[in-house]
């Protein structure tokens, strides 16, 4: 009988060991399904950003295309007048030493240039005193140089893109602090940090469409200094071919 006892004690403890792992098993493979789907958080995009912004980000997105058309509109200008003919200069001496200045002009013409053009003002003058010719010139320069800038201002102007945003954000935190307020003794962070984080947006936004801006816009500038100093080479040396003598 003890022996028959001993077997059926090691059979119930046996049971009671299998049943404690298979709920420990259950328990541990249901705890990661569970934090599994407490995890996922709703993930914002772009555009639900954008939409976040309010109103603000209308002008801030039209300061942006300004930005966009104007910089690259300038830029294939500028690269097509900072062209530059290596052996023109040398050209228009030949024709002016033997007296063809129409033929010079037509050179002018056909290369198309502001330097080009300068130069086809200067010979238009020949004849005249020197200081004419060189303030012919020099009033051709500044219309080329006039004329490549057109646009940068308003590329300028969207660099001030950031201080719309911060107007955006001043009006979403008081409208952020409002809710609050109304809210009374049911007021809780959800309220305030909501307001907070769709204000901010627009000041993101602006710092983006600003910096974008400001960049374009020095790099449009350095090119047509570049540009100014490849005009007054140009002028000095049409201005010695006419002083040196004959």
């Amino acid at each position: 009988m003890s022996i028959l006892t001993s077997i059926q004690a090691t059979a119930a403890a046996i049971a009671d060991t299998t049943a404690t792992t298979a709920i420990a098993m259950t328990d541990t493979t249901a705890l990661p399904q569970g934090a599994e789907a407490a995890a996922p958080a709703a993930d914002l995009s772009v555009w639900q950003l954008c939409i976040e912004g309010g109103l603000v980000m209308i002008p801030l997105a039209l300061l942006a295309l300004v930005a966009i058309y104007v910089f690259f509109e300038r830029a294939i200008a500028i690269r097509r007048a900072a062209h530059e003919d290596k052996s023109f200069m040398q050209r228009i001496k030949d024709y002016i030493i033997d007296g063809e200045l129409e033929s010079a002009r037509r050179l002018c013409a056909q290369t198309d240039t502001p330097y080009a053009r300068l130069i086809d003002k200067g010979i238009s003058r020949i004849g005249r005193p020197m200081n004419d010719v060189l303030v012919a010139i020099e009033n051709t320069g500044n219309i080329e140089v006039a004329r490549l800038g057109k646009g940068l201002p308003w590329l300028a102007t969207a660099a001030g893109a950031p201080m719309i945003g911060f107007l955006g954000t001043v009006m979403g935190m008081v409208e952020a602090f409002y809710n609050l307020a109304s809210a009374g003794s049911s007021a809780n962070i959800d309220v305030l940090a909501g307001g907070i984080y769709e204000a901010l947006v627009t000041t993101v936004a602006g710092l983006v469409v600003g910096i974008i801006a400001l960049f374009a816009y020095n790099y449009l500038v350095a090119r047509i200094n570049g540009i100014m100093n490849v005009l007054e080479a140009k002028t000095m040396e049409f201005m010695d071919l006419l002083n040196e003598p004959s």
